[in-house]
């Protein structure tokens, strides 16, 4: 058996960054950018209102109180989208909406409840009815104003190769004009179940059958961490049958096969991986999941590596977040698939029995500023409801025999 730190730097040392595409911002979400995006414009292009209210001379507002107003001349109106033609002369005011550009002449803007004007007025009314507003509170100069290029220069580096898109990414794409991204391409991962015993959901289970969970639980974890998912359905538990289903997914940039990889007279996948392909390795000093084969097939000139996980759904799950997850996240660019970890007081024992590392579902909260990790409950490598109530993965270490309660541990915080 090799550690989980010797396994993992295998499985990385098989996949690379994939190529570039081009990409709509809003479907680019979550992948990395393949190259720097500098900006072709100012943002915001000209000095701009913050406020609803009258753009004027800071001077002109000198001495103004509720006592003692100010009265300027209301030059005109201005709403965002708009220039004002004219010009701010002394003892003038335009009224202005906010994200309106600036009249030349205006270096500050005074609030609408700075001003007398009644609550409720109607733009494109004010105008009409009065000509001249009250200013109640002197003004600084650039007071509610937001500067040219405040945010961003034309020709500065705003977000560098490799940076994640997400939700304020694409906003700041969108503000640079830019309707399309080039991004690392998001990687195809073919995801293969084997054995007579498995039965697709929704088809009648005959007498000895289960339902296939570990292809539906692994492809919404390649979904979930940016890949794309190729089911390719379930294979028998016979060379034949099995090559056939892996020669179908050797397209794909990455196989994931569940089952079929322990000491069983019908666990045939490091057979065919032998045959087809080359091993790497197949045992991992963990639990749940010792028995992990990794290797690559051949397809074309390409090498695609292949990833078989044990067939305990619980084992299948936690061996794609420790390996398969971050060659995901490798292939997409990102070198961000490490999760959070907290150390937390275990609530329970955790046992070790056979100095392997021991990764148990745990619930981890936060009390009193301390994180504590209680058990989901049995930890038996086929209850998959175990990881269905689990935010993370207490980690008991290889030559620990145990956590005894009150014990610290170190946790993966999953969610």
């Amino acid at each position: 058996m090799i550690s989980v730190e010797e396994a993992l730097e295998r499985i990385l040392s098989y996949v690379h960054v994939l190529e570039a595409e081009e990409k709509p911002i809003l479907d680019a979400l979550g992948q990395a950018l393949a190259e720097d995006v500098v900006s072709g414009i100012d943002i915001p292009p000209h000095d701009n209102t913050a406020m609803d209210g009258y753009a004027v001379r800071a001077a002109d507002t000198a001495g103004a109180s509720e006592q003692t107003p100010v009265q300027l001349k209301v030059a005109g109106e201005l709403a965002a989208g708009y220039v004002f033609e004219g010009h701010v002369a002394p003892g003038t005011a335009v009224r202005i909406m906010t994200g309106a550009p600036m009249p030349r002449g205006a270096d500050a803007v005074v609030p609408f409840e700075e001003t007398d004007e009644p609550e409720g007025r109607a733009f494109g009314s004010f105008a009409k009815s009065r000509d001249a507003v009250g200013i109640l509170k002197a003004a600084e100069p650039g007071a509610n104003v937001r500067k040219a290029a405040e945010d961003v220069r034309a020709g500065q580096r705003i977000l560098p190769k490799g940076t994640v898109l997400r939700p304020a990414q694409v906003g700041v794409l969108a503000s640079l004009g830019l309707a399309t991204v080039k991004v690392h391409r998001r990687p195809v991962v073919a995801v293969l179940s084997t054995g007579d015993e498995v039965q697709e959901p929704g088809k009648p289970l005959r007498p000895g059958q289960i339902y296939d969970s570990n292809a539906w639980s692994i492809s919404a974890m390649v979904l979930e961490c940016g890949g794309i998912p190729k089911r390719l359905g379930i294979a028998k538990d016979t060379v034949d049958a099995l090559t056939a289903k892996i020669r179908e997914g050797l397209d794909a940039d990455m196989l994931v096969t569940s089952a079929g990889v322990s000491r069983g007279d019908y666990d045939v996948v490091k057979d065919v991986l032998a045959k087809e392909g080359e091993v790497d390795f197949w045992t991992v000093r963990m639990r749940p999941g010792k028995p992990l084969a990794f290797g690559a097939f051949q397809s074309g000139g390409r090498r695609v590596p292949h990833i078989g996980l044990p067939g305990n759904p619980v084992s299948s799950m936690v061996s794609f977040e420790l390996f398969g997850r971050p060659a995901v996240y490798t292939m997409l660019g990102r070198g961000d698939w490490q999760r959070p970890r907290v150390r937390a007081i275990a609530e329970e024992e955790i046992p070790n029995t056979d100095a392997r590392r021991v990764y148990a579902r745990a619930i981890v909260r936060q009390r009193d500023g301390r994180w504590y990790a209680a058990l989901t409950g049995p930890q038996g490598s086929g209850i998959l409801t175990s990881m269905a109530e689990a935010n993370a993965l207490a980690i008991v270490p290889e030559d620990v025999p145990g956590v005894q309660p009150g014990d610290e541990v170190e946790a993966i915080l999953l969610d």
